[in-house]
């Protein structure tokens, strides 16, 4: 049987409290209640509608739901996470973010081309938005990479 080395208060909180800052809690906590109002919210509204829906109504109605899961899933995440994430958390949002804008603004574009109105201008809106989440992305990449070169280079490991 090994002894635990004697370990002071101050060493012992340091091993008690999470991993995260307050500030990545607070946005741990925002996208998990946010996820959580808007599939309640998308949910309602989808079950409040009379009579059936269109198929891409549903459609849409689904993906929303989920993408709203999904935030909230982020930010259960996040929460329960009590390790050192070297910006993981940033990457995961950005994707999240990715994948969200760029299936909206295939759904938009679908619902111009039947509806034979304003394909370029669903295009153009939607690109705003995918070039956004696009820079977010590669800004978490790199972020990453540069956390993960450093504790490399302090740990001395190659």
């Amino acid at each position: 049987m090994t002894e635990e080395p004697n370990l002071s208060a101050q060493e012992m909180l340091k091993k008690l409290t999470p991993a995260l800052s307050r500030r990545t809690r607070i946005r741990a906590v925002a996208a998990l209640l946010a996820g959580l109002a808007g599939a309640v919210f998308v949910t309602v509204l989808w079950w409040s509608e009379p009579g059936e829906l269109p198929g891409r109504t549903r459609l849409a109605f689904g993906v929303l739901t989920a993408f709203c899961l999904a935030w909230a899933g982020y930010g259960g995440w996040l929460l329960t996470c009590r390790v050192p994430l070297f910006a993981t958390d940033r990457v995961v949002a950005a994707w999240l973010g990715l994948a969200a804008s760029v299936t909206t603004t295939g759904l938009m574009a679908v619902v111009a081309v039947q509806r034979g109105t304003g394909l370029v201008l669903a295009l153009a809106a939607g690109g705003v938005f995918v070039a956004a989440a696009l820079v977010l992305a590669v800004r978490a990449h790199r972020r990453r990479a540069a956390l993960l070169r450093r504790m490399r280079e302090l740990t001395g490991e190659q």
